[in-house]
């Protein structure tokens, strides 16, 4: 099966140079960075003990950033590399001050590509996060005995199914990982019988919280919307936002000075999203560029990457998407964690035992229809926060699960 999969995937190098070019006019490369992905690296490799961290896009970057800032501190580690697919990663990541880290894109996984990689970095130890499973690269560093470990490990029904198809060649790549920290024990169920060998679940690392604690926020703005009744719609989907207008429009009769603050998963929708919020009849103001906020808007439409946490601070109830749609729901970590209520639709399979550990502490709601949604938040509008205690229990959760993390990953590090 590994010659099949090396077959498919050099016909895709093969097929790269039309593939990034049509993504380059999409604007989803850097035109100046894409040729990473051929490995003709940007940035240098310097002398010491490097750390290699791996995650697909954004959200696995920063579920990671708290275990980045302790690996800063280490006097033995000389370099951190992190290494990324998506273009808006890359961005979110430029946002952060490390003094230790780079950022790369990751390589197409040829078997030649892989060991051109790996013999250009040279990594101590390389760290998978969450569902990357890479067949080239796995193979070609337990060669190299590289330690590899699979980082708040999350395997979904979905995968799983697919991976089972596959019994002989999901045990042969998922044996590769000498380690998996699993997200959940469903997760841990399933990575056991793809035939992951060393199997631990602490609890998931997304509970922990960054010490990057700096949150720039325009004066103005901060002004803004402390001056109205606030919520906000995070990571929304196609067809989502116009769930959120509906519900603006039924909460703006009865609360008059409301803002809802919209921030898109993909910003590239942002024209589509400002069409059909306008056609409801809603004033949107964008993020940027900085202008002159009109009293009157009804919709604040954030379009830029890496802004959550300045809107989550200002917040005190957060609707998290992908949840309305069948997508599987985004993380709620980050919002719960700066002591905001969640809510949340039906679609929540990536994230079941968190939403479940919300739900039972009654810091996340279930909404599938409008009205289901206003009658929440006119409740949650009325209602005394309780943003300081829902902050203090997960920050106490969070960090025991990174000191366990910590250790775990040293033993394979030294």
């Amino acid at each position: 099966m590994l010659i099949i999969y090396r077959i498919l995937i050099n016909i895709v190098y093969f097929l790269s140079p039309l593939i990034i070019f049509l993504r380059l006019i999409k604007k989803k490369e850097d035109p100046k960075r894409f040729k990473e992905k051929f490995c003709f690296f940007t940035k240098k490799k310097i002398k010491g003990k490097l750390v290699w961290i791996h995650g697909a896009s954004v959200g696995e970057f920063q579920s990671v950033v708290p275990l980045i800032e302790k690996y800063e501190t280490k006097k033995d580690i000389a370099q951190i590399l992190i290494t990324t697919n998506t273009l808006s990663s890359s961005k979110v990541i430029s946002n952060y001050k490390f003094k230790k880290v780079i950022h790369q894109f990751f390589p197409i996984d040829t078997n030649l590509n892989t060991q051109n990689f790996l013999n250009y970095w040279q990594p101590n130890l390389s760290l998978f996060v969450d569902s990357e499973v890479w067949p080239n690269m796995l193979v070609n560093l337990k060669k190299r005995k590289i330690p590899t470990i699979l980082l708040n490990g999350r395997i979904t029904s979905k995968s799983f199914e697919k991976w089972r198809k596959l019994k002989g060649y999901s045990n042969f790549i998922f044996s590769k990982f000498d380690l998996c920290l699993c997200s959940s024990l469903k997760s841990k169920n399933y990575l056991k019988k793809l035939g992951a060998k060393k199997l631990k679940y602490f609890g998931n690392l997304k509970f922990s919280q960054s010490e990057f604690k700096k949150i720039k926020i325009r004066q103005s703005l901060k002004k803004f919307i402390k001056s109205k009744k606030v919520w906000c719609a995070s990571s929304t989907h196609n067809n989502e936002e116009n769930f959120i207008g509906i519900v603006h429009k039924k909460l703006n009769h009865k609360h008059k000075n409301l803002l809802t603050i919209v921030i898109p998963r993909h910003i590239n929708r942002i024209n589509q999203i400002k069409f059909q919020l306008n056609k409801l009849g809603l004033k949107t103001h964008l993020h940027e560029p900085a202008q002159k906020i009109p009293l009157d808007t009804d919709i604040y439409l954030v379009n830029s990457y890496g802004q959550t946490k300045p809107f989550f601070s200002l917040c005190e109830n957060v609707f998290l998407g992908g949840s309305l749609i069948k997508h599987g729901g985004q993380n709620p970590l980050e919002a719960a964690r700066y002591g905001c209520n969640i809510l949340h639709g039906p679609n929540i399979s990536n994230f079941e035992e968190i939403y479940s550990f919300l739900n039972s502490q009654n810091i996340s709601f279930r909404v599938s229809k409008h009205n289901e949604m206003y009658k929440i938040l006119d409740k949650l509008l009325f209602s005394k926060n309780n943003k300081g205690n829902i902050k203090k229990k997960l920050t106490q959760i969070g960090d025991k699960i990174l000191k366990i993390y910590l250790k775990e990953i040293d033993k394979y590090l030294k």
